[in-house]
C-alpha cells in the first residue's frame, strides 16, 4: 500500500494556504467604487509614460481643431456676428466638455465592473481547469472499461485517485455558480444583469433576449447543478463497485455491472458536457455562438488530463507503488497526449477558419477581441498546444522517456490553461487582464487541493485493482515496433 508522505502533505496544505491568501488578498484590492477605478486607470496611464492617448482625448482635440476652423471661417463676418458666433462656440464647447465626462464616467462604470470581475474570473478559470482535468480523467477512465481495454488496466487505481479531485472542485464550482445566480455577488455573466429581458429597461439585449428559453437564471442553475450531480454520482459508483471487484466472488457480476454502468455515464457525459460548456463558458460571451465549441472544450480537457495521468503515473511508479506499470504503458499514454494534441489542434482550426472565412459580425467579434487584445497567449497558446507536442513527442522513442514526456507535459497543461484563460477572461475583464498575484493564488490554491486529494485517495485502495480480468493482460503490456518486436515477442512468451 502507498503511503502519502508527511512531506507532501505539508506541501499541499502549504499551497493550499498560500493560495488562499493570494486570493484573498485580490479580492481585498479589487476596487470598492468608480473612484477607485478612476484611479487605477490614471496609474496607468502614467505608466504608459503619458503616451497613450485615450479616445475621448483624441475626439476632444478634433473638436477644438474644428471650432478653431470655424472661427477662421467667420473671422471676415461683421462684428455683431462675430459675438453671435463666439456665443455659439462657448455653448457647443460647454455641451462637450459635459458630454466628454459623461463618456468618461461611463468608460471609468465599465472598468470599474471589469477589475471588480478580475479576482472571480482567476479564481474559475483555475477552477474550471482543474475540474475539467478530473472530470476528463473519469471519462477516460470510463471509456476503458466500456472499450475493455487490457493495457490501461493497472492504471485504473491511478485515474480513481486523479477523479477523486472532482469532489472538492464541484463543491467550489456550486459555491460559485450560487453566488452568481442567487446571491448576486458575482457578475462574470452580463445576461444575469438587471434589465437584459426587460423591453422597458435601458438594459434590454434583445439578441439575449430571444434566448432566454434556455438563458434564464433558474434554469442555468439547476442545470449547473445537474451536472454536478451526475458527475459525482457515478465517480461516487465506480470508485466504491471497482474496490469491491477485488474481493467479489460472484463471477463477473460487479465487473459487468460496472461495465454497464459506465456505458450510461458516457452517453450522459457526451450530452452534460456540451450543456456545460455553453452554460459555463459560451455564457460568459452571450452574443457569440458556435455549434463546435463543446468539442473544442473536451478535446482541450481531455489533452490535459492524458497528461496529468501520465504525471501522476511517472510519479507514483519513481515510488514504486506502481509495479506492474513499465515503460509500455507510459509510452501509450504519451501517444494519447500526442494523438489528442493533434485533435485539439483540427478542432481549433475548423472553428477558427470557418468563422474567418464567413466573416459574419456575430461570429468574428469573439476572435478580433481575443486577437486584438490577447495576441500575445492567444499566438503562444497555439504553439505550446500544437507546435510543441508534435516537435517532443512525433518520435516514437521518446515517447518512453519519463523526463521527456514531463517536459512536453508542463508546455502542454501551460497552453491548456491559456486556452482556458482566453476563453474566460475578454468577456468578463476585456482589456484588464493580467497575470498576477490573483492568477498565481488561484492556480497555487487548486494544485494544492488537487495533490492532497489525489494522493489521499490513492493510498486508501490496493494499487492494483486484483479482482480486474484483464489484470495479467495488463501487467504483461508491452508496445511493439520494428526495433523492438523480436524483443517484444520473446518478452510475451
Amino acid at each position: 500500500m502507498y503511503q502519502f508522505s508527511g512531506k507532501l502533505k505539508t506541501f499541499s496544505i502549504a499551497l493550499i494556504l498560500l493560495g488562499a491568501l493570494g486570493i484573498a488578498f485580490s479580492f481585498y484590492t479589487a476596487p470598492k467604487s468608480i473612484e477607485d477605478a478612476k484611479e487605477i486607470m490614471a496609474q496607468q496611464t502614467s505608466h504608459d509614460g503619458g503616451h497613450a492617448i485615450s479616445h475621448e482625448e483624441v475626439k476632444e482635440e478634433k473638436h477644438a481643431t474644428e471650432v478653431k476652423g470655424d472661427s477662421l471661417a467667420h473671422g471676415e463676418i461683421e462684428n455683431h456676428g462675430e459675438e453671435v458666433h463666439h456665443e455659439a462656440t462657448k455653448d457647443a464647447h460647454a455641451a462637450s466638455e459635459v458630454h466628454g465626462e459623461n463618456h468618461d464616467d461611463e468608460h471609468a462604470e465599465h472598468v470599474y465592473h471589469q477589475l471588480k470581475n478580475k479576482p472571480w474570473s482567476a479564481l474559475y478559470v483555475s477552477l474550471f481547469f482543474f475540474l475539467g482535468i478530473s472530470l476528463l480523467v473519469l471519462v477516460f477512465y470510463a471509456s476503458q472499461r466500456v472499450a475493455q481495454s487490457a493495457w490501461s488496466v493497472v492504471l485504473f487505481r491511478v485515474m480513481e485517485a486523479i477523479s477523486a479531485n472532482l469532489v472538492p472542485t464541484s463543491i467550489i464550482m456550486l459555491l460559485v455558480i450560487l453566488s452568481a445566480s442567487v446571491l448576486h455577488i458575482n457578475h462574470m455573466f452580463p445576461w444575469m444583469a438587471e434589465g437584459v429581458f426587460d423591453p422597458s429597461s435601458p438594459n434590454y439585449d434583445p439578441i439575449i433576449d430571444g434566448k432566454s428559453w434556455w438563458m434564464n437564471t433558474p434554469g442555468w442553475t439547476i442545470r449547473s447543478i445537474v451536472y454536478l450531480a451526475v458527475w459525482n454520482a457515478y465517480r461516487w459508483f465506480i470508485r466504491r463497485n471497482s474496490i469491491k471487484e477485488d474481493t467479489a466472488n460472484d463471477g463477473l457480476k460487479t465487473y459487468k455491472l460496472n461495465y454497464n454502468v459506465s456505458v450510461g455515464f458516457i452517453f450522459l457525459f457526451m450530452i452534460t458536457e456540451s450543456m456545460m460548456s455553453w452554460d459555463w463558458i459560451m455564457g460568459l460571451d452571450p452574443h457569440w455562438f458556435s455549434t463546435l465549441f463543446g468539442w473544442y472544450v473536451l478535446a482541450s480537457l481531455l489533452v490535459s488530463a492524458l497528461t496529468v495521468i501520465a504525471f501522476v503515473t511517472i510519479y507514483l511508479r519513481s515510488k514504486g507503488a506502481l509495479p506492474g506499470v513499465n515503460d509500455s504503458h507510459i509510452h501509450d499514454l504519451a501517444k494519447f497526449m500526442f494523438g489528442f494534441s493533434i485533435f485539439w489542434t483540427y478542432l481549433w482550426f475548423s472553428q477558427f477558419m470557418l468563422i474567418w472565412y464567413a466573416d459574419i459580425p456575430e461570429e468574428t467579434t469573439y476572435f478580433v477581441m481575443r486577437f486584438n487584445e490577447y495576441k500575445l497567449p492567444f499566438l503562444a497558446m497555439v504553439v505550446m498546444n500544437f507546435a510543441f507536442p508534435i516537435l517532443l513527442l512525433l518520435n516514437s522513442d521518446f515517447k518512453s522517456i519519463p523526463w521527456f514526456i514531463v517536459i512536453g507535459g508542463i508546455v502542454i497543461l501551460g497552453g491548456h490553461y491559456i486556452d482556458v484563460f482566453i476563453m474566460v477572461m475578454p468577456a468578463t475583464v476585456g482589456s484588464q487582464w493580467s497575470f498576477g498575484i490573483a492568477e498565481i493564488s488561484a492556480l497555487l490554491f487548486f494544485l494544492g487541493i488537487f495533490i492532497y486529494t489525489v494522493f489521499s485517495a490513492f493510498a486508501k485502495a490496493n494499487p492494483i485493482p486484483k479482482g480486474n480480468p484483464f489484470l495479467k493482460e495488463s501487467e504483461h503490456f508491452h508496445y511493439y515496433n520494428i526495433e523492438h518486436r523480436g524483443e517484444g515477442s520473446a518478452d510475451h512468451h
